[in-house]
């Protein structure tokens, strides 16, 4: 159904009353049946890709439907009371893929590939081919690339809808909030309206933790797919450096920048990460990716840990700011791996780990993103000094929009950047050592120490544990939902780490933990819609 149409309009919301920044959620706890929203033969809110496949399949369900109910969900919890403020742009498009999608499927019988007919939320720092893509700054509004990052067209050619573009912090600048300047405001946390979603993925968290679309893609420089999902009770799985392609996402840190899944469930993240990884020719890092990874990253979906040695990294755990649930959820599920079979290692350390995380930056924005706006057809601005010169950027942005106008030369003759290169591969020995020492193959730690500050507070104690191992050293980390603190309403994620290329053993880590404890429920401020 059309989200405009007078139907539509007069549809109400399961909710007691509109919530402002301002108000707890805790009035608003509904009973489990406001959840029940049945599109076609099949359940709506929390639908997998699997599920929504099988009822295609059987003839229950098309994929009009799914996109004709997100519609309807995005402009009632998205653009109205609880006004999430998630999605930039919906897009216009959506329903003529899909409907050419069914036809497919009726003519056939089959599948028109792995993401068949199911709707993404995309950030908006990916290109999109028909859909401008700005990284939340106004001053990029209207920007058309000549043609999809290589995620996007993955998804797209294994059948996947591009449903709509997220809200994200601008030019994905920041850990803390979604705030910029294209979608004013701030995304709001649906689990409860006055925190924040982290950054700088947020939009996209929101959306598909509050089921306005069924999975979605997001980017990570130092926490942007993690801390969002783990704001928000998801799965986020960043990569090893150079297993997934980054053309087309829009450069924070290039060396650093990595895409990805963004879901509710393990297994939809993987038939994701299936899609999207692998060698592409357009980025140079991914050469090695077709031969190391697997024929399919599902065959590690499994449920059983016998044996595998799961290393606690207490110096990133265990800090003096730490928040005692965000603690008790973790010695929960440290008990929980336990119980699978997993061989637990406590007393695990890198040494020197404070020290070897000095001097690891290398703040090329500046450089990355005058060359990505080089291959943008007739862009409104053209460098960062011409962005800067705008002035259309969130207020809070300008100043790091000036100190990155700072850097000289290029990556390769910086002296910062040639410093953090080295301190990087000593970091990255250290890793490797310590795990070898240790005979782990993972390590596990709270994704954040800290549960989603208040809008607005940026001086509390953040606990953003994301930045410290993964992007520096390259290898990939992924986060699970932990489960929830503060009257069981603001939720916690698990981080699991490994070596390079070493996604197939994350991966069977996350789901055997993720089916044992089932961490994971909607928020109450995004009920099922009357009159499905």
């Amino acid at each position: 159904m059309n989200p405009n149409t007078p139907t539509a309009r007069r549809r109400r919301l399961r909710v007691v009353a509109q919530v402002g920044v301002g108000v707890t959620l805790c009035a608003l706890l509904n009973p489990l049946g406001a959840f029940a929203q049945r599109v076609g033969g099949v359940e709506l809110i929390e639908l997998s890709i699997a599920q929504a496949h099988e009822a295609m399949l059987s003839g229950t369900l098309t994929s009009r439907q799914l996109v004709e109910a997100y519609h309807e969900r995005i402009e009632a919890f998205d653009k109205k009371g609880p006004a999430f403020n998630a999605i930039i742009l919906v897009n216009p498009r959506a329903l003529a893929r899909a409907d050419a999608l069914d036809d497919a499927l009726r003519r056939t019988g089959e599948l028109s590939g792995p993401l068949h007919g199911i709707p993404f939320i995309v950030k908006d720092n990916y290109d999109t081919h028909d859909m401008p893509t700005t990284g939340g700054s106004a001053s990029l509004e209207g920007a058309m690339a000549a043609d999809d990052a290589y995620q996007v067209r993955a998804i797209r050619e294994a059948g996947a809808i591009v449903l709509a573009k997220s809200n994200l912090a601008e030019f994905a600048f920041t850990a803390m909030e979604t705030v910029g300047s294209m979608l004013p405001g701030w995304t709001f946390n649906p689990y409860q309206l006055n925190r924040v979603t982290a950054g700088s993925s947020g939009g996209t968290a929101a959306a598909v933790t509050a089921n306005m679309g069924l999975v979605g893609l997001g980017s990570d420089t130092g926490n942007s797919i993690r801390g969002p999902s783990s704001h928000n009770a998801l799965v986020g799985i960043r990569s090893t450096q150079g297993l997934t392609s980054r053309d087309g996402i829009m450069p924070l840190f290039a060396h650093r920048d990595i895409g990805g899944p963004m879901t509710r469930t393990v297994e939809d993240a993987v038939r994701i990460f299936d899609v999207i990884a692998g060698s592409d020719a357009n980025d140079p890092v991914t050469a090695e990716a077709d031969a190391r990874r697997p024929g399919s990253y599902l065959e590690f979906l499994e449920t059983d840990l016998e044996g595998v040695r799961i290393g606690v990294a207490g110096q990133i755990a265990y800090t003096e700011t730490a928040d005692p649930e965000i603690l008790q959820r973790f010695s929960e599920a440290i008990r929980d791996l336990q119980s699978l079979g997993a061989t637990i290692v406590r007393d695990f350390e890198i040494p020197d780990l404070r020290q070897l995380r000095r001097g690891l930056g290398c703040s090329r924005f500046r450089y990355d993103i005058d060359n990505y706006l080089a291959g943008i057809p007739d862009p409104p601005v053209h460098s960062l000094e011409e962005i800067e010169q705008s002035g259309r950027v969130y207020r809070t942005v300008m100043p790091a929009v000036r100190r990155f106008l700072s850097f000289e030369g290029t990556p390769e003759t910086n002296e910062q950047c040639i410093r953090g290169r080295g301190n990087e591969q000593r970091l990255r020995e250290a890793v490797r050592s310590a795990m070898a020492a240790h005979d782990v193959v993972a390590l596990i730690y709270p994704t954040w120490n800290n549960p989603p500050r208040l809008v607005g507070d940026l001086t509390t104690p953040h606990g953003n544990n994301s930045p410290i191992l993964s992007p520096p050293t390259g290898f990939p980390a992924l986060t699970v939902p932990m489960g929830f603190v503060w009257d069981d309403r603001l939720p916690a994620g698990l981080q699991i780490y490994g070596d390079a290329w070493s996604e197939p053993t994350l991966i069977r880590i996350a789901y055997a933990y993720e089916q044992a404890t089932h961490r994971r429920r909607p928020p109450n401020t995004a009920p099922a819609l009357e009159g499905n």
